[in-house]
């Protein structure tokens, strides 16, 4: 950084040269983050994982979601096996879960803020060495090694080796003080923002605690059995005869007590099953469509509530949605299902794609903040603003506006979101019933994320209108 002007008592003042920085210490030399570098670490090594995962997190933290930042990683190592591929991704939702605790750790440790794959590397090892659980899923000392390992392949860290090394070791031999000390921190306690914490604590002061814990709990693998196929029971008898252990916990949705690949999943491929969380999967049956009924998906993709829609109910229905690409995801959804929709790749907010036909049940499923589905996508809390709580709720409130002129008299529109905040939920429900005079038919409002033997699903919100004929 430039000195500024220093003043003389002997002599007029006069401006001091500018101190040149030394190449090493000028930002604007600095090497950029080298996400397409191709390491050439064994790939079914765990130092492989470490540093794919550890690319992964490094793009999050400048703003891409962890799926599409995996995807990138997975596309410029061509190398990467299955398994590959599943360990940088348990690495890689394991760190983002623990975030905020592994930052407060390396700040305790590091002697100098590293640079941000040094920390992406060092958050990757971090997670695994300090697992919930206290299990963690590989021995520490072979965690520090292949990490060391993982540094010296790829040169935006392998000056670094000898401080993660030295870091990671540690944490082996202080293990309970520096986690005592990291967990004075909110932040690092919690795993969330300090700002989402306290949005929390605002919106559920008495289950605020059981809300935060339970996004950093890795979710279950919950199916929604196909009534076109066969009965609940009949495909939880097809799972044991699997070997594969499952329990009812919906009209239609089974969780499994493993997660599984999807390939493995009996009867997927041919349309058996599908993937989805048990509190989605009550969207279609609040829409209660009936046989001919022309019916509205807003905002469908990837397609999980309009293939139910059309698994209990032979309907007209359209599945719109904004993004092209994610509209592509339901018509594969479709196929696989053997179930057909009109797709149409058009902006909810809008009605230029429409034509005049009203709908007799529309699905607005909103744009949100996502913060009831943390536990699935544990990189949101990081990517999330304060603001943008504002900026998506008034997004939503137009989309439901423009949607509800299309609904016919005596239909019924079904507002959806997955946010915790009330201001995208309830608070939106409620100024909505008021101006269109909408009747507000029985929901279950907000749904709390939840685990346990009975019930498991995201947080969710539901609030069903009907417009007056």
């Amino acid at each position: 950084m430039n000195k500024r002007p220093t003043l003389s008592l002997k002599s007029p003042a006069k401006p001091a040269a500018p101190k040149k920085l030394r190449a090493s210490h000028a930002r604007e030399l600095k090497p950029a983050l080298q996400t397409h570098f191709q390491t050439n670490l064994k790939p079914d090594s765990l130092a492989y994982s470490l540093i794919g995962a550890a690319s992964a997190i490094a793009q999050v933290k400048t703003g891409t979601n962890l799926p599409q930042a995996l995807a990138q990683v997975w596309a410029r190592q061509p190398d990467t096996t299955p398994q590959a591929r599943g360990a940088m991704q348990d690495i890689g939702y394991r760190a983002m879960r623990q975030l905020g605790q592994s930052e407060a750790l390396i700040t305790l440790m590091a002697p100098k803020a590293p640079e941000p794959l040094v920390v992406a590397l060092l958050c990757c090892a971090l997670a695994l060495m300090t697992a919930p659980d206290d299990t963690p899923p590989y021995e520490e000392f072979t965690i520090v090694d292949q990490t060391v390992t993982a540094a010296g392949g790829h040169p935006d860290t392998a000056r670094a080796k000898g401080m993660i090394n030295a870091v990671l070791r540690r944490l082996l031999r202080e293990r309970k003080a520096l986690l005592d000390a990291a967990l004075l921190q909110p932040v690092a306690k919690w795993n969330y923002p300090q700002w989402w914490i306290d949005a929390v604590k605002t919106a559920w002061p008495q289950q605020w605690q059981q809300i935060l814990a339970s996004g950093n709990m890795a979710p279950p693998l919950t199916l929604r059995v196909n009534p076109r196929q066969q009965t609940v029971e009949q495909y939880l008898a097809r799972l044991a005869d699997a070997g594969m252990t499952a329990t009812r916990i919906g009209p239609y949705a089974v969780r499994l007590e493993k997660p599984v690949g999807v390939h493995l999943i009996p009867g997927f491929a041919d349309g058996a099953a599908s993937v989805q969380d048990a509190g989605a999967q009550l969207a279609a049956p609040l829409l209660d469509v009936q046989n001919g009924m022309r019916v509205l998906d807003a905002c469908a993709a990837p397609g999980g509530k309009t293939c139910h829609i059309l698994e209990l109910a032979d309907a007209d229905v359209t599945a719109l949605d904004a993004d092209a690409r994610r509209l592509a995801r339901v018509g594969e959804n479709l196929d696989r299902l053997k179930l057909r929709a009109t797709l149409k790749a058009a902006d909810a907010q809008n009605n230029d794609w429409w034509d005049g036909q009203p709908f007799d049940r529309i699905l607005a499923d909103v744009p949100c903040t996502a913060s009831g589905i943390v536990r699935r996508h544990p990189d949101i809390r990081w990517l999330r603003r304060k603001a943008d709580t504002l900026q998506l709720a008034t997004l939503s409130g137009k989309i439901l506006d423009n949607l509800w002129q299309m609904l016919a008299p005596g239909g019924k529109l079904l507002f959806v979101t997955c946010s915790l905040w009330p201001q995208e939920s309830e608070a939106q429900a409620a100024a909505f019933a008021v101006r269109h005079q909408a009747v507000r038919l029985d929901a279950p409002g907000q749904l709390l994320p939840a685990g346990g033997s009975g019930q498991d699903h995201d947080g969710l919100f539901y609030a069903l209108f009907q417009k007056n004929a």
